[in-house]
């Protein structure tokens, strides 16, 4: 077996990331054009990450060593797995349930965002903060105002855009190693 040089690694490996990133460009475009679908899917592998913590909290129940915590633990993990089986069978209403979080998420995160600003002002360029606070707020009010009917769109959109900024950012970055792995190359050749 012939030893591979790490230049040739890195130009594998960022191939495989390139690839890795159109994936997600086409996964986060094919998001935005049908975001209920994708908020679905979403909603199941959540579900189904609820149901592992519960499944979690049920085994390390009985690993416990006093009998209340066996039993905290174990309803613990019994209200995990019944909240992941609900949200597995009304897969909708669980869509329903998490656009409402995110909208409270958004609107608490643009609210803290607004104060960072009042709290750094006098550094230099913080109004980024002041424009990403007002941002967050106004998609969170958004969302709110417009649920139970923004659950259609708003989760599957915004799945779809962070699916396609990280497929371009990795795709980039990728692109980057492979340009300096070559200026490496040539540099060492030279």
């Amino acid at each position: 077996m012939e030893e591979q040089s790490p230049i040739h690694i890195v130009r594998h490996a960022s191939t495989w990331s390139i690839v890795w990133g159109i994936l997600l460009i086409v996964f986060g475009m094919l998001a935005i054009s049908s975001p209920m679908l994708a908020a679905v899917a979403a909603n199941i592998v959540i579900s189904w990450l609820i149901l592992l913590a519960g499944a979690i909290h049920v085994l390390v129940a009985f690993h416990a060593h006093r009998a209340g915590s066996v039993i905290w633990k174990l309803l613990v993990g019994i209200a995990y797995l019944c909240f992941g089986i609900y949200l597995l069978l009304h897969p909708v209403l669980g869509v329903a349930s998490l656009t409402l979080l995110l909208a409270c998420l958004f609107l608490i995160e643009g609210i803290l965002n607004i104060v960072l600003f009042f709290k750094m002002r006098s550094v230099r360029r913080s109004s980024w903060v002041l424009v990403d606070g007002i941002i967050t707020m106004a998609l969170g009010l958004m969302i709110y105002l417009q649920w139970p009917s923004s659950s259609a769109w708003a989760i599957g959109t915004l799945v779809g855009i962070s699916m396609m900024i990280s497929g371009i950012t990795r795709v980039m970055i990728s692109l980057a190693v492979r340009r300096a792995a070559t200026a490496l190359t040539q540099s060492g050749s030279a």
